[in-house]
């Protein structure tokens, strides 16, 4: 049942979608000149210094984001909320850089980065710059004003691109072509092949460097203070969904730093593993963009609209629209594998191309956990998402453990899609006796099934001829939009004429 504020929810999932979408296509464009550069190691490096970076950054920002939502929405002065955050997160990133920094050749040569203390540095400025920004871009979705979100995530994007740009294809160009780089003798900007992948990270910090200057304005929304009665009551908030982005995001990278040390291969065969699913893994990016912008929009969305009466069958509506746009953008990538396939430039890297579908699948499953995992944020139960993060880390550290030695990257691919599946139907089912919520199943089971089969039904032609392939391919997911919309269509006619 579709009701004028799903209007303002697709409305503001696509402008944070113009902001994450156009941002996060321009960075998956520079795929090609990734793997038309590195070797499969070298990108495996580039992979795995990445999952630190996103396990260290739920560390330093400990469920804050999600507290700040919770407790602005109960307190009667909001901007005492944003401030308690900010300084909690100022304090707390401070004290990570004083025990990196002097520690930085000693954690390279364990991260086995030897000789590139700087990665080190560069890796822990991009984790601290990007924390100290969480709490004012929260802020800015907070308060409804996606524009300005969406405008300072293309900035921080279209620089780190600039820079990729300009070191690895403008500056690398002259470098071997024997040209004198008019930069000469000007230290990092002129390029130097032994920075290597150092390049990525170097345009990453100087991207987030940027995004927090422009971020600081807002911190101008109150005086910086530190409610410590305030701070402790958010603390015991957020505590278990530290644990639950925790194990989310172990869920999501640990299979990348697993493959590294437990393939059966020489460390640089087993590199090259590594860099070869990261890669293929980047081929579900439009699942990953799309499932990204929906939770910048939905998570305040939802926390404003829990006291509506008909809120439950609202969030039933939501799941019903989120599940088919999902399986549609499936659909679009694994039947036309063999277009897509060509932003890996090498073929080299094509050996990971049978992850893609499992990779796909898997996250549609993690959109539908997301959604189902308001109903434990909606009540302040937020321990079972600890429970259920945990759970799902657990399987992911056994199953990789289990099939890694025997499948490689694939094994790794179907424990994602098993963890994430599993953390899917702990929450759904344990929400049914907590907070029960109308889905209507059939229908998302039906889209589910009906593009997985679609797409199992494309691998029979497998062998023919591309074009033919390709052609049965566009006509599949066709078909299929017309069937979703078919079904969607009263309720998105509904939302389309609905006038305030």
């Amino acid at each position: 049942m579709p009701s004028p504020v799903l209007k303002k929810l697709a409305g503001q999932t696509a402008v944070y979608g113009l902001g994450t979408i156009l941002g996060r296509v321009l960075n998956y464009l520079l795929t090609p000149l990734y793997t038309g550069i590195f070797a499969a190691e070298a990108f495996g490096t580039y992979s795995e210094a990445y999952s630190y970076i996103a396990i260290l950054l739920i560390i330093l920002t400990y469920g804050m984001e999600t507290a700040l939502f919770h407790f602005a929405q109960k307190n009667p002065n909001p901007n005492t909320v944003f401030s308690t955050a900010a300084v909690s997160l100022i304090l707390t990133t401070t004290l990570f850089w004083l025990i990196l920094f002097p520690n930085s050749s000693f954690v390279s040569e364990l991260m086995n980065y030897p000789g590139h203390p700087e990665y080190v540095i560069w890796l822990g400025l991009i984790i601290g710059f990007d924390a100290l920004s969480s709490i004012p871009m929260a802020w800015l979705r907070l308060k409804s004003r996606p524009g300005v979100f969406s405008l300072i995530t293309l900035a921080n994007i279209v620089v780190n691109i600039g820079l990729n740009l300009f070191w690895l294809k403008w500056g690398r160009d002259m470098y071997l072509s024997g040209q004198v780089s008019p930069f000469q003798g000007w230290g990092l900007l002129e390029y130097n092949p032994d920075i290597g992948v150092g390049y990525i990270f170097l345009a990453n910090l100087i991207a987030s460097g940027i995004k927090l200057a422009l971020c600081i304005p807002l911190f101008k929304t109150g005086r910086l203070q530190l409610d410590v009665g305030l701070l402790k009551q958010m603390l015991k908030y957020a505590a278990p969904l530290l644990v639950a982005g925790l194990g989310f995001i172990l869920n999501e990278r640990l299979d990348v730093l697993m493959l590294k040390y437990i393939l059966p291969l020489s460390p640089s065969d087993a590199m090259q593993q590594v860099g070869i699913y990261g890669a293929c893994y980047k081929l579900a990016i439009l699942m990953t963009i799309f499932i990204q912008a929906f939770r910048y929009a939905a998570e305040p969305f939802f926390f404003s609209q829990q006291k509506r009466t008909d809120a439950k069958e609202m969030y039933a509506s939501v799941m019903n629209y989120f599940v088919g746009f999902c399986a549609i953008l499936y659909l679009m990538v694994v039947l036309h594998l063999d277009i897509f396939k060509h932003f890996l430039r090498d073929p080299s890297y094509w050996e990971g191309l049978t992850i893609v579908p499992i990779i796909m699948l898997a996250n549609i499953f993690l959109g539908m956990y997301m959604n189902l995992s308001m109903w434990y944020k909606l009540s302040g139960q937020t321990r079972f998402g600890a429970i259920f993060s945990l759970i799902g880390a657990a399987l992911t550290i056994g199953l990789n453990a289990l099939l890694i030695p025997k499948f490689g990257f694939t094994g790794s691919a179907y424990t994602t899609l098993i963890a994430y599946g599993s953390m899917m139907l702990l929450s759904y089912f344990w929400g049914l006796k907590i907070y029960p919520i109308p889905y209507n199943i059939k229908r998302i089971l039906t889209y589910l099934f009906l593009s997985v089969g679609l797409y199992l039904f494309h691998r029979l032609f497998s062998e023919v001829d591309v074009a033919y392939r390709l052609g049965l391919g566009f006509f599949l997911w066709c078909s299929f939009i017309a069937f979703v919309l078919h079904n969607e269509f009263p309720n998105l006619k509904q939302m389309l004429l609905w006038k305030k």
